[in-house]
């Protein structure tokens, strides 16, 4: 039977493929003269941490036997005779005898193996030791080695090499998946063939050297992942970014990808080799959830978009949110489920609850049902090239803005006073056409705590900026509707936002009043019908 081929898609800023800094071992540090790595008492460290590395040629080695677990010894009478045995010397012998005494393994380790842990005994060109990324404190980039993988093809290995289930199995994911490998907006770069840090790939650490993709990478994301999807190779897809940013693009895509396929996204509280790391789980969890089939509907369809699977928990992308920096850190926002079902638990992947909104082949909003053409705010803006690709300066700018109580100047309510909404409306369309506001205010409705920003808000609505308002924090209520106002359902305010740069694409800017401030009745009409089908989507996606 053929394994499910998955597409393993490495994105920027991802904790989950990012390694903890290369540190010189004392064996290192021994052979050159350097000083050692000490405790806290000042004496040498207990021991050398390994990390995963390949041997050069095939060494034989002897392993003592019983060594593998504190109690195997106390179960020896259940085992096979060992190799041999070794005198005080480390001379091998087949059979015991009055020299010859410790048990062992007799092993050849072979390159071909894969990766063994070992010391690191990297030193820097200088002959120094390595303590961190770079060769100094806040070294420039031509003087910082990359923490991050450059794409999944290590991390998958490092699972199925040094990484175990429950029953001592390893293998755990290519037993069961082919994986192929791609680079969308990755986390490390390949400098010595022209890749550039901030515009070819995006880490984070060192942190002086950090850089985040900008508004326009949606459109290289989704055209580059709507291409892998489509292809006949690909089953599956497994996405890997930061942990913080995750739920944002997982959410896109469950918006915007036309495909039946499943999709899931994974990310890490902690850098992979770190202790207790929980990438590796997440991607092991991602592959049986996959490979389980509980995704499809009768005909082979997959029922629940795009998905994240986070420590044994599967959830919606809509959903899905992170409350803190560690791990089980992810919650389902809005209080009415989110939590689709769990994998990777005793009871393997398992299906409770089947999403109602619309997603990735049902959605009103993806790639394929996107229009070429969108009224912007000075005129028609092309969203897709010819042919059908999203073009990266159409993405729309949706800024959030906050309010809560006791916000407001004095007791006249004047709007005037409300300066970072009125510099919204007037800078964002001088650098982006296509433009909207999320207001996050009240909860659970979503109403701005005072009247002057309310009416700041209505002023843009009529300047042509659809605007959406949802509760405050993690809401369990729903928004309601009024005004020339989209009511943004129990979403957060960063996924309303995601939503309405999606609608935007769909349906474009406002109508604009000739005087914003006090707009006829035929343009409130006007801007209320346009606001239908903004609203049609937000009850629906």
């Amino acid at each position: 039977m053929q394994k499910m081929r998955i597409a393993h898609v490495a994105g920027p800023n991802a904790t989950i493929t990012n390694a903890p800094p290369l540190v010189t071992s004392n064996k290192a540090r021994a052979k050159a003269g350097l000083p050692l790595l000490t405790d806290d008492a000042g004496a040498p460290s207990r021991f050398d941490p390994l990390r995963a590395q390949r041997l050069a040629a095939p060494v034989e080695v002897f392993i003592a036997a019983y060594s593998a677990h504190p109690m195997e010894e106390d179960a020896a009478d259940l085992y096979a005779p060992p190799d041999g045995y070794l005198d005080e010397a480390g001379h091998f012998a087949p059979v015991a005898d009055g020299a010859h005494t410790k048990p062992v393994y007799r092993v050849t380790l072979d390159p071909a193996d894969g990766l063994y842990p070992l010391p690191y005994m990297g030193l820097q060109a200088d002959g120094s030791a390595w303590d961190s990324d770079g060769t100094s404190p806040f070294a420039p980039r031509e003087k910082s080695r990359q923490p991050f993988f450059p794409d999944g093809q290590r991390l998958i290995e490092e699972i199925d090499r040094l990484g175990v289930d429950s029953t001592g199995i390893g293998n755990n994911v290519s037993n069961h998946a082919e994986i192929s490998y791609f680079r969308v907006l990755p986390s490390a770069g390949y400098t010595k063939q022209g890749e550039v840090s901030g515009k070819d790939f995006f880490p984070y650490r060192p942190a002086h050297l950090n850089f985040s993709p900008p508004r326009s990478s949606l459109a290289t994301a989704t055209n580059d992942v709507q291409r892998i999807m489509d292809s006949a190779d690909v089953d599956a897809m497994i996405w890997t970014q930061g942990s913080p940013r995750i739920e944002e693009t997982s959410y896109w895509f469950s918006l915007l990808i036309d495909t039946v396929k499943p999709i899931c996204a994974n990310a890490s509280q902690r850098y992979t080799g770190q202790i207790s790391n929980d990438g590796p789980k997440n991607v092991a969890d991602s592959v049986e959830w996959l490979t389980s089939g509980v995704w499809a509907d009768e005909q082979g369809r997959n029922m629940l978009g795009a998905v994240m699977a986070q420590d044994q928990r599967v959830y919606a992308a809509r959903e899905v949110v992170k409350v803190d920096a560690r791990p089980g850190g992810y919650d389902a926002a809005g209080g009415h489920g989110g939590i689709l079902g769990g994998a990777g638990g005793v009871a393997g992947s398992v299906l409770r609850y089947i999403p109602a909104m619309k997603h990735t082949w049902k959605s009103d909003l993806r790639l394929s049902q996107l229009p070429t053409h969108v009224p912007g705010h000075a005129g028609p803006v092309q969203i897709k090239d010819a042919e059908g690709w999203l073009l990266p300066d159409a993405i729309p700018k949706v800024a959030i803005t906050k309010d809560s109580s006791y916000s407001e100047e004095g007791f006249d309510s004047d709007p005037d006073q409300e300066v970072d909404v009125i510099a919204l409306i007037e800078k964002l369309p001088g650098f982006a056409p296509l433009c909207g506001l999320v207001s996050e205010g009240l909860n659970p409705y979503g109403k701005p705590a005072s009247s002057a920003r309310n009416a700041i808000l209505r002023r843009a609505a009529f300047s042509g900026f659809p605007v959406v308002n949802v509760g405050r924090g993690n809401t369990e209520g729903f928004a309601l509707a009024g005004g020339p106002f989209i009511a943004g359902s129990n979403l957060t305010a960063v996924k309303a936002r995601i939503l309405l740069m999606a609608c935007i694409l769909k349906f474009g800017m406002l109508p604009k009043a000739a005087n914003p401030k006090a707009p006829t009745p035929a343009e409130v009409a006007a801007v209320m019908a346009a606001l239908k089908p903004f609203q049609q989507v937000f009850d629906t996606h």
